[in-house]
């Protein structure tokens, strides 16, 4: 009866957050140097947390790539003496859930649990055991090397991995955001137990971590807890900060044997800092360009008068530095050719002409629309929580945000475009190219 309870309360929680309220971040650090993110809000008997940390893969090193992922995930398989079946059985027994993500720039630990004090209390301390005493035990990194070895391997075989990687690889280089989260199977082989520690140590203090939280509690709670997470982690230095991005010099075309019967194909240039003046002017552009599904002018050009692709997308992918942005389409392989240029043709009219002012209400009108449904829970608060905190955004970021959209113009997309993307020195990634050698 507890179980299903709780489950009801998680549902409730999903629409519990009025869409129409203004979003009160408050914000401190604690006295061991962590930021906290702290949203009061008393509709539902629950709390919301996460943890950050500058613990993604762009920390890791060429020979040990996927060191900081595999990190990541064995905290959670054994600490303080106790064994992941353990662990989850604690968090279990009050209904609490344990949650988290990783990629290049952050690792991050959620936790959900009632805010009932006796609950409250085992959820808190059982995740505070993961992020202070993680055990990383030799039996489990063992088994776990062999689980994502073998995942690599698989992922060498498929064509939406093989042009991720190859694209990430050509559009930085030798910038750590080349770097696979999950590694190669030399780098993962060479992984040793004493290097899940010394990364733990180096990237998991205090001093680099951002805490969020939301739900029934009042400040005074949050600072204790808060205090609690910070004062239990390794008393290392902030993590020093991402090399800056270079740009590619000239045009980079690869093309990649595959035997699917689809071509693969990613085109792309770096784009934008999660922190940016061109953010909204690149963000509500791009939704006319390629991120707006069926209403956007790569779907349009490219899949509805011509027939061309299954799928076309475009995105910016902002990051700690300059993140992607990415063009990606699937198309027969006979018919590659025509798809990329016409492609290129979109994108080169995009630039030079600009957006309508009727495609430019619509995206607004879209973006805007949809924006409630973006803060409609806690646990969606509690993600944009974390990237205020982790990106040092303004706290009146989500307050500002519809703001933010509605005004920009159609000059200033094309500003920033024109700016932003050099199309004569684009890399472009082919995966089941029909002259492929």
């Amino acid at each position: 009866m507890k179980k299903i309870q709780i489950l009801i309360l998680v549902i409730i929680s999903f629409v519990s957050f009025s869409v129409n309220a203004a979003v009160k971040i408050e914000h401190w650090q604690t006295s061991a140097g962590a930021r906290v993110y702290f949203v009061e809000n008393h509709d539902l008997p629950i709390v919301d947390l996460s943890v950050n940390f500058a613990a993604g893969s762009a920390r890791d090193s060429t020979e040990k790539s996927g060191l900081a992922g595999i990190t990541r995930y064995l905290m959670t398989l054994g600490a303080a003496g106790l064994s992941d079946e353990v662990l989850t059985n604690q968090f279990a027994d009050v209904g609490a859930v344990l949650g988290g993500s990783f990629d290049a720039d952050r690792a991050s630990f959620k936790l959900r649990t009632l805010s009932s004090q006796a609950e409250q209390k085992q959820a808190v301390d059982t995740f505070k055991k993961i992020l202070h005493q993680p055990d990383f035990p030799q039996t489990v990194l063992a088994r776990e090397k062999s689980r994502i070895i073998a995942g690599i391997q698989e992922a060498e075989t498929q064509p939406e991995s093989i042009s991720n990687k190859a694209f990430m690889s050509a559009l930085y280089g030798a910038h750590p955001y080349a770097l696979d989260e999950s590694g190669t199977v030399a780098s993962v082989n060479a992984i040793t137990q004493q290097d899940l520690t010394a990364f733990y140590q180096q990237y998991y203090g205090a001093k680099g971590a951002v805490i969020a939280m939301i739900g029934d509690l009042t400040r005074e709670q949050a600072i204790k807890i808060a205090e609690e997470i910070a004062d239990g982690l390794p008393k290392s230095n902030a993590p020093a900060s991402i090399p800056a991005v270079g740009f590619p010099q000239s045009a980079n075309v690869q093309k990649i044997p595959h035997p699917a019967s689809q071509s693969h194909i990613l085109i792309g240039y770096p784009g934008m800092k999660r922190i940016d003046p061109d953010y909204f002017a690149l963000y509500v552009g791009n939704y006319i360009l390629g991120g707006g599904g069926f209403v956007s002018r790569l779907t349009e050009e490219v899949r509805e008068k011509r027939g061309l692709v299954y799928s076309v997308y475009s995105y910016f992918m902002p990051m700690q530095e300059i993140g992607p942005f990415q063009i990606g389409l699937q198309t027969k392989k006979e018919q590659a050719e025509d798809a990329l240029k016409l492609v290129h043709e979109t994108l080169d009219n995009f630039i030079k002409n600009g957006v309508t002012e009727k495609e430019l209400q619509a995206a607004k009108a879209n973006i805007i629309g949809g924006f409630p449904l973006r803060i409609d829970s806690n646990g969606k608060i509690l993600d944009y929580l974390s990237v205020i905190g982790f990106y040092d955004l303004p706290l009146t970021y989500l307050d500002d945000y519809n703001k933010k959209v509605a005004a920009v113009t159609a000059v200033q997309i094309k500003d920033a475009f024109k700016r932003r993307i050099d199309t004569q020195k684009l890399v472009t990634v082919i995966v089941g190219s029909p002259d492929a050698k």
